[in-house]
């Protein structure tokens, strides 16, 4: 017996108090950004696959549910997340050279779904910016985040900061190869220290001791100064922990704020300070976002960019009653 009413397993209908509920958010969140002079785009839901992915194998690319077009007889994607779109747009469908603020709100399709009880389908909005490359963009797209969890419900918010650039250098410094810094990524993101420790026996002692204690700097903005005395001191280095201490600065007494000088989410396409909201009652990250300025580098031109983006069919138990 067929049952034509099912849906797919982690796939549902929103009914009316909920997606009124959601409706009136992304009409608040949108009146939120233009403010500011951000512009409204809209990318399609269908692009070729190698538009919405950035290397075969990363995240995303498992993540993005894929068709053959009966025109072309090409591949075809429906996108799992939309910052690459607006990245494409910046590129080539705007070319700008000044400063490119955009945001965006739309539905995106995940393969399986994030956790137990997520969606497969995710309403994805957000907001990026484009050719600032500094640390005051970086600040205003947080601030603009938190502002954007206050108009949904939510302003008890931890900030959780990072910054991807310090392992990278941290790389760099220990001569690893593209191998070994593959599986130094893959026990830091798994915050295994056993492993951690156990790879460390192949470094030479100063860099092992240190990237195997890279886990430990994490906590409130006192880590930071601990991190200076762990922590090579290089250019890079130094200048990545003086952009987390600009952080800690600029939200001091406003905002709880944890750096995971560890977290390295995104490594394969953020590039600098990368950032999350936590909110009480939430297992996951209400918001996330962060700087990558490569990313345009697929559509053959990187710039600077940074940006968040949030999903409102997570937080629909906190939107306001329609």
């Amino acid at each position: 017996m067929t049952y034509q009413w099912l849906l797919p397993e982690f796939i549902e209908d929103l009914l009316p108090r909920e997606a009124w509920k959601l409706e009136l958010a992304r009409r608040g969140l949108l009146d939120l950004f233009h403010s500011p002079k951000f512009d409204l785009v809209i990318p399609p839901m269908l692009e070729y696959v190698e538009s919405l992915q950035l290397d075969a194998g990363h995240d995303m690319d498992l993540l993005t549910f894929r068709l053959v077009d009966q025109l072309s007889g090409r591949q075809l994607g429906i996108r799992a997340d939309m910052t690459l779109q607006a990245a494409r747009i910046d590129a080539h469908g705007m070319n700008h050279t000044g400063v490119n603020r955009l945001c965006y709100a739309g539905s995106a399709l995940h393969t399986r779904p994030a956790g137990l009880n997520a969606s497969r389908e995710l309403f994805q909005v957000g907001a990026e910016i484009y050719g600032v490359d500094g640390l005051s963009a970086d600040l205003e797209i947080q601030e603009l985040m938190l502002e954007a969890l206050r108009l949904t419900g939510l302003d008890r918010v931890t900030l959780d900061v990072g910054h991807v650039g310090l392992f990278r250098s941290l790389a760099q410094w220990a001569s690893l190869d593209n191998r070994s810094e593959s599986q130094w990524f893959e026990v830091l993101q798994n915050k295994d220290i056993p492993a951690l420790k156990a790879m460390a026996q192949g470094l030479a002692p100063e860099y092992g001791r240190v990237l195997a204690r890279l886990p430990e700097l994490n906590g409130p903005a006192r880590v930071l100064e601990e991190a200076r005395d762990l922590l090579p001191d290089t250019t890079d280095i130094r200048k990545a922990l003086d952009d987390l201490a600009s952080v800690a600065s600029h939200f001091s007494e406003r905002v709880p704020i944890n750096f995971d000088l560890a977290e390295l989410r995104g490594y394969h396409y953020h590039s600098g300070l990368v950032f999350a909201a936590y909110a009480p009652g939430c297992a996951d990250a209400v918001a996330r976002g962060g700087r990558y300025d490569e990313i345009g580098k697929v559509f053959g031109r990187a710039r600077a960019a940074t940006g968040f983006s949030l999903d409102l069919r997570e937080l629909l138990r906190f939107l306001p009653e329609a």
